[in-house]
């Protein structure tokens, strides 16, 4: 069930971080319509607004995945932490 509650978190998380992220979108619209109107083809448009898109997605995607590392890091740390303080518990009371 701990992991599925993971994959729920990180799925969630890239589907925010994926759809929060909007810069690149709006700079490759914004380079591609004076290029277009210059080159009187909708072309540079496709170019650069599908870039800043699978831009905006990649980064948001990989700022996901190092907020998941983080966190399993963090998981992983304090379960060896209450181990080693089980480990000094019974140490103490033998």
């Amino acid at each position: 069930m701990g992991a599925q509650g993971s994959e729920k978190h990180l799925e969630e998380c890239t589907v925010s971080n994926a759809l929060g992220t909007w810069v690149f979108s709006v700079v490759g619209a914004l380079v591609a319509i004076p290029v277009g109107i210059k080159r009187k083809s909708l072309g540079p448009l496709v170019f650069f607004g599908t870039t800043g898109t699978m831009l905006d997605i990649i980064i948001g995607v990989t700022q996901c995945e190092r907020e998941h590392a983080e966190h399993q890091k963090k998981l992983l740390q304090d379960s060896q932490n209450a181990e080693t303080n089980n480990n000094a518990d019974t140490d103490s009371i033998s």
